[in-house]
């Protein structure tokens, strides 16, 4: 009985600090800050950055813009909104091109890159490391679950 009791208290521990580390996913997405959006789902943030959503609800265009592939907060990225790894989403490009039916995203080299492209574009969606200054013309959407 010991045993069990033990073993539900060692449960209950980790399923309460899962969510804390799902939580600060190490990126933040960001928009232009004349984008009206608060807040996004994981699924439509996916398919903003695959180009099967391509306008936001004020009408505007959806501009994606990613890391390089070999930046770790693009690894990150990819495996959390679009639950594949970085090749896999570069695959889904290459068949894309390959029918003439899309381009990827462009890439930046850094989140200050980033920044500065959705700074300057009104309909520009980007994400950055969570430990990235903002600053003005440029705000955090909220990832949601559904």
């Amino acid at each position: 009985m010991r045993i069990l009791i033990s073993f539900a208290t060692v449960l209950v521990a980790l399923m309460t600090t899962v969510p804390a580390a799902a939580a600060d996913p190490g990126f933040k997405v960001v928009v232009n800050a004349s984008n009206p959006t608060t807040s996004i789902s994981k699924e439509q943030l996916s398919r903003c950055f695959m180009k099967q959503t391509n306008t936001w609800i004020n009408g505007a265009t959806v501009t994606p813009v990613d890391l390089s592939a070999n930046s770790p907060v693009r690894a990150e990225f990819s495996i959390a909104i679009h639950e594949r790894d970085v090749n896999a989403v570069k695959s889904y490009w290459q068949r894309q091109i390959f029918s003439g039916r899309g381009v990827p995203p462009p890439e930046k080299a850094s989140s200050e890159e980033v920044l500065a492209f959705v700074r300057a574009n009104p309909g520009a969606v980007g994400y950055v490391s969570s430990d990235t200054p903002i600053g003005a013309g440029v705000k955090i959407v909220e990832i949601t679950v559904q």
